[in-house]
């Protein structure tokens, strides 16, 4: 009897008995990205949990129209196969930096590379009238790789140098969840990167924490 490839088992076909190789499995569905951050700066370090949320181009221009960082119905037709790579390393400094601050330590690398990404230019706006005689929020040219992070790096640089807003930052009290988020709850008692998720995680554990006491 032949064998399959080492690692790919062989079923029959029950009409004919010949030996075929199953289908690949799919691979999993992307994750949708997140907004619920309270700032672009960190909804962009929510991009690499639970797994990676930019790894592809469709999947970056999704997270910038989603974002806000351009106004809706902005095409990014000049997305290209360098971006998320861009964004992922201005994540990677962001997520460094954040942490630190969290800490009460310092990250003076990645402070500099996040300064200097903020000097550049970002996106300008353009005040456009709409049919109904509105005016509405466009921009000028269509943005580039640079001027979107350089956006994002700015955000970054003002909720940090921001003593009231940096004292609302937040590590999610999730198990596992390491997202940060700005508390702007009322009493600043919000404990999760959202409620639908890590909330709802903690408490169907804390339900069968008591299921399983009341029932040995």
């Amino acid at each position: 009897m032949a064998l399959g490839t080492v690692g790919t088992p062989r079923t029959a076909d029950a009409s004919t008995g010949a030996r075929t190789s199953p289908s690949p499995a799919a691979p999993p569905p992307p994750y949708e990205p997140r907004f619920d951050a309270g700032r672009v700066c960190l909804d962009l370090l929510a991009t690499a949990h639970p797994g990676e949320r930019l790894g592809s181009v469709e999947a970056l221009r999704a997270w910038i129209a989603g974002s806000g960082l351009v106004p809706a119905g902005t095409p990014l037709a000049a997305a290209g196969p360098t971006w998320p790579a861009a964004f992922r390393e201005l994540r990677a400094d962001l997520d460094r930096l954040v942490r630190a601050e969290l800490a009460g330590r310092t990250a003076d690398t990645a402070l500099a590379r996040i300064n200097a990404v903020a000097l550049g230019a970002p996106p300008a706006p353009w005040a456009e009238r709409a049919d109904d005689g509105s005016l509405r929020r466009r921009l000028h040219t269509p943005p580039g790789c640079a001027a979107l992070l350089c956006a994002v790096a700015r955000d970054a640089v003002e909720l940090l140098t921001d003593p009231a807003a940096r004292a609302r930052l937040r590590q999610c009290e999730g198990d596992n969840c390491p997202l940060v988020y700005l508390d702007t709850s009322r009493g600043r008692r919000r404990r999760w990167c959202s409620s639908e998720v890590c909330g709802n995680r903690e408490r169907v554990a804390r339900h069968r924490r008591r299921a399983a006491l009341a029932h040995p």
